[in-house]
């Protein structure tokens, strides 16, 4: 155990020093994902109405929140995996007794704490600019959005490393991602809380993946009624849904895998 250990925080800790050397790229990267704060302030000046069932504050609190999930869960690996499988770059990695997707599992990780760096400031700079929008949350509360925000990491990796394995049979795996993020967009919780959808819709929704990337992890830091028993049981279950397919098409598509590349 202590050999594994020594061998992840290793692994860390290269990765880490690789992703401090971009800083300024760091920077840029937190800045693409401060939508939520765009919106937020269309759906405080909507909300004014009071036709949504939220409040002006509780919008604002939402929308800083996913704003923080997004930085948590935030995953690129399907164009790093399609870039190896193009250029045989995945071919060295094959012959390490390590399977290829803790290389970018460790990357991730390593990335988060460099990111956070940046993220943590801007969201401190929103609650002095809009002190009324400042809570502090249970702490049960937020235990349980750790978890969540974890979970969602895991299910955003593993949907989006399963999209990346049709690499071996396409130049463009990426598509699926673009695809796939239509219906992110939309039905996570990014672009709007799901309360402010139909009762219909919502019911519908909550049996997909997505409302669980985004939506839940924040609603629970938020305070917005939630499900937890759904809410966690569908996380894992979604996981391990995708982890079988990615399974089973990582041995396919290795068999297919010539290195052409390299």
């Amino acid at each position: 155990m202590k050999r594994i250990v020594r061998k992840a925080l290793t692994l860390l800790l290269v990765y880490y020093a690789y992703m401090v050397e971009y800083r300024a790229e760091l920077i840029l990267w937190v800045l693409a994902g401060s939508l939520p704060i765009i919106l937020m302030g269309a759906w405080i000046q909507a909300s004014q109405g009071g036709q949504f069932g939220l409040s002006p504050v509780d919008f604002a609190r939402y929308f800083i929140t996913v704003f923080i999930v997004r930085q948590l869960t935030v995953v690129w690996v399907i164009w790093e995996f399609e870039r190896e499988v193009v250029e045989g770059k995945l071919s060295p990695k094959l012959l390490q007794p390590l399977d290829p997707v803790w290389h970018h599992v460790a990357g991730h990780i390593a990335e988060r704490f460099a990111r956070l760096t940046f993220a943590i400031p801007l969201v401190g700079l929103f609650f002095i600019l809009y002190p009324q929008a400042f809570w502090i949350p249970s702490l049960d509360r937020f235990l349980l959005f750790t978890l969540a925000a974890l979970l969602a990491f895991a299910l955003r990796f593993v949907i989006q490393y399963t999209f990346a394995m049709f690499a071996f049979w396409t130049e463009r795996a990426s598509a699926l991602e673009n695809f796939w993020l239509l219906f992110y967009l939309f039905l996570s919780g990014l672009i709007a809380p799901l309360e402010v959808f139909p009762e219909s819709v919502r019911k519908i929704v909550m049996f997909t993946p997505f409302p669980y990337l985004i939506n839940f992890p924040a609603s629970l830091l938020v305070g917005l009624p939630v499900d937890l028993g759904q809410g966690f049981g569908s996380m894992v279950g979604w996981i391990l849904v995708f982890l079988g397919v990615n399974r089973l098409l990582w041995r396919a598509g290795l068999k297919r895998y010539s290195g052409m590349g390299a």
